[in-house]
């Protein structure tokens, strides 16, 4: 494997592995390490599926398009609409769960020294990143490449502390199952393992090698699947019933030191890099795509999430679940719907299933939410 498909296939598992990794051990908790296998193998089949098929959407395309762009050439000006509405509510969805736990671990890593509560930390992490995205500052997004080098070296520090102190229990990765949690995962997972936004990005970046993007999408898909599914299981095998729904603060009742300041460095750059780099994507989206004045694109993109923080929005599994489940299942389904068109009907025997499942969570996951 040459050195650009190495680099494509680190960008699409530095997007990948995001937010939605620290709702996964909590939901483990809930249903257990063996529902929670099932739900990578099926629901990480899914996406990679998805993701191979967008990226042969995206060689067959124009360059510079995005989703909305390749709705309109295929499918028509109302799919393009309803693709521009997935993206902006999904990526506001998805900034307002990064502001949630970036917040929180921004809180549990400087609140020891400096004293403040979690509404500062919040405030703080939100200023900045919103600074950022307001300057256009994207040298940030290289650097989720070393938050992905860092998380790798803290899941090895942390399962070697594991093994040291002898606090990892099997006992804990089969919790007591309740019937009501089996469809819990699915929108968390299905967040979790997006990453369509940056394919054509990968395109790009291989060059005249452009052929080897499925191999690119293959290896970085392949790696987030393999490396959540460590952290869910060094996660839950250490908190237990204890796990936090955002995974790293309950570690502080079982390591000290070094380890947990390693691993909420981690969460915080984590969050922090692609909380600017989504809010530019989003800046971009009202500025390029709908024709809105920079400044006023600036805010569209980064104030409504703190509103709907204020507004008591600060539930991370059910955000992340909502956006997963709903406007992810219908960037899924209108992927499925341009690869069936560019196939000419040839590939519904895959399709039709596929957009069945994604439609049947969309449905599953308002009807959760209405609760």
């Amino acid at each position: 494997m040459n050195r650009k498909i190495i680099s494509a296939s680190a960008v699409l598992a530095g997007t990948v592995i995001g937010v939605g990794l620290f709702s996964l051990p909590y939901i483990a908790s809930k249903v257990g390490i063996l529902l929670m296998a099932l739900y990578f193998v099926a629901i990480g089949g899914v996406s990679l599926l998805i993701h191979l098929f967008f990226g042969e959407i995206s060689l067959k395309a124009p360059d510079f398009k995005r989703l909305p762009g390749f709705a309109k050439i295929y499918l028509g000006a109302k799919a393009e609409k309803i693709s521009m509405f997935s993206v902006i509510f999904g990526l506001s969805g998805a900034i307002l769960a990064y502001l949630i736990v970036g917040g929180e671990f921004m809180s549990d890593l400087l609140s020891p020294y400096f004293g403040q509560s979690q509404l500062f930390y919040t405030l703080v992490y939100f200023i900045i990143g919103s600074a950022l995205v307001y300057f256009g500052i994207k040298a940030i997004a290289k650097i989720e490449f070393w938050a992905i080098v860092l998380f790798i070296f803290a899941l090895g520090a942390m399962f070697f502390k594991a093994g040291q102190q002898e606090i990892m229990h099997i006992g804990n990765l089969l919790p007591e199952f309740n019937l009501k949690d089996v469809f819990l995962p699915y929108g968390a997972v299905l967040f979790s393992f997006w990453g369509i936004s940056v394919i054509p990005e990968m395109e790009e970046m291989l060059g005249r090698d452009k052929t080897q993007l499925k191999k690119g999408i293959l290896a970085g898909m392949l790696a987030s699947i393999i490396i959540s599914f460590l952290f869910v299981f060094l996660i839950l095998g250490i908190t237990g019933p204890s796990t936090s729904p955002s995974a790293l603060p309950g570690l502080k009742d079982f390591f000290k030191g070094w380890t947990i300041v390693l691993a909420l460095l981690f969460g915080l750059a984590a969050t922090f890099t692609s909380f600017v780099t989504l809010g530019l994507t989003l800046k971009k989206v009202f500025w390029y795509d709908l024709g809105i004045k920079e400044k006023a694109s600036w805010l569209l993109s980064c104030f409504p999430p703190l509103v709907l923080f204020f507004l008591g929005m600060k539930n991370f599994i059910g955000v992340i679940s909502f956006v997963g489940g709903v406007m992810i299942g219908i960037d899924g389904i209108m992927v499925m719907l341009i690869y069936q068109r560019i196939k000419k009907g040839k590939s519904r025997l895959v399709t039709y299933p596929l957009i069945f499942l994604l439609f049947s969570g969309i449905v599953y996951e308002i009807i959760y939410f209405l609760k």
